[in-house]
């Protein structure tokens, strides 16, 4: 299923020392921690906890595949939202489309591909039926 005009969910999120470099900006890789983290948040949104699905449904996410494209740098104690917007759902993955914004400035953008897998296995397996009908 593709989505063409899904609401983006926004995380707010702050910038501090542990996540700069030694010129005081956001050292690239902490970007995929802040889609991570909005990810998480995300899905709490939408009523499912990641830990919960884990323990209790025998499933989890994994990324699959990243690609992200850096524009402008975050720095020391601004104020960044990061959001995550659905682009298309199948049966055991999701595609979404990542942003890291500071007021209207885009600071990094990104495309993650998400696979439910069993916990047990690491195989792939369906995406639970209440996540997919939360997200459609």
């Amino acid at each position: 299923m593709t989505f063409t005009d899904a609401p983006a969910f926004i995380h707010p999120l702050r910038i501090y020392w542990e996540d700069t470099d030694a010129g005081g900006v956001v050292f690239y890789a902490n970007y995929l921690k802040f889609f991570e983290r909005a990810r998480t948040e995300w899905l709490r949104s939408l009523g499912f906890q990641q830990e919960r699905m884990r323990t209790e449904g025998g499933a989890m996410f994994v990324v699959a595949d990243t690609r992200v494209r850096y524009l402008s740098p975050a720095r020391l104690d601004d104020l960044i939202e990061v959001s995550v917007r659905v682009v298309e759902s199948g049966r055991a993955s999701l595609r979404l489309v990542q942003e890291a914004r500071r007021g209207g400035q885009a600071l990094a953008e990104g495309e993650i591909r998400i696979g439910c897998v069993d916990t047990g296995t690491f195989k792939p397996r369906r995406i639970p039926n209440d996540i997919l009908d939360a997200i459609a």
